[in-house]
């Protein structure tokens, strides 16, 4: 799997707040900093890929040097009088650290950073997958067309899922490739301990064998399918 980068957006507000500085000529501000992610429209989302961010401040600060956040923005509020360099980690895959500049020069500024993820697998990259394109999905979505569908030996007979799992399959391969991806997620959330599934990520292939899939998941992808007119 190619490495995959993303756009990380840092969004800094800071504004002077009346209470006493412990340095006369430099006022007590309020700040605060939020991290976001960049689509590939340039528009702000999310930033749902990380489990955590950490920032690590100024060590004037004491027991709050270190600050740990879990939920979408990350949002860190505080108040001082100065400006620093701090640290910020973002969890995912792995920590990744960046560097950032607080300052108040403006009251709302913005700052960007690209993040690299290598060689990204399993979960993570089905969220990469979720907050833009990934490298050779292109090529890949067209693959599985011919992958959706697979039967295995151990078929069940059609009546016992109560779809026509022929026109399910052929229904599959003629979606577009932003559904079959859709369709490849849906499996791996819903499937069963027993379904038989392979990612075959060097050819860019997604194999399923229908009959081995939950009866609730199977009604999700008819259900899918008929929605985009594929059936």
């Amino acid at each position: 799997m190619p490495d995959v980068k993303r756009n990380v957006r840092l969004v800094t507000e800071q504004h002077i707040i009346d209470k006493p500085s412990e340095v006369e000529g430099f006022p007590q501000r309020e700040w605060s900093i939020e991290v976001y992610l960049v689509n590939d429209k340039g528009d702000l989302v999310p930033a749902n890929l990380f489990d955590k961010v950490i920032y690590h401040l100024h060590p004037s600060f004491g027991a709050r040097a270190t600050q740990t956040f879990k939920n979408p923005p990350f949002r860190i509020q505080e108040e001082g009088w100065g400006e620093f360099d701090m640290q910020i980690e973002f969890v995912a895959d792995k920590s990744h650290l960046i560097n950032h500049d607080l300052n108040f020069a403006q009251e709302r500024y913005e700052s960007k950073h690209v993040l690299t993820f290598k060689n990204p697998k399993g979960n993570f990259l089905a969220a990469l997958r979720e907050t833009g394109p990934v490298p050779g999905d292109e090529n890949g979505a067209k693959n599985k067309r011919a992958a959706v569908g697979e039967e295995s030996a151990k078929k069940k007979k059609r009546t016992e899922k109560n779809v026509d799992m022929d026109k399910l399959a052929d229904g599959l391969q003629k979606l577009n490739e932003d559904d079959l991806l859709q369709v490849v997620q849906m499996v791996h959330d819903n499937k069963a301990p027993d379904s038989y599934t392979r990612n075959d990520m060097e050819l860019g292939e997604f194999h399923v064998d229908l009959y081995t899939l939950p009866d609730t998941l199977i009604k999700m992808l008819w259900d899918f399918a008929s929605e985009k007119h594929a059936i």
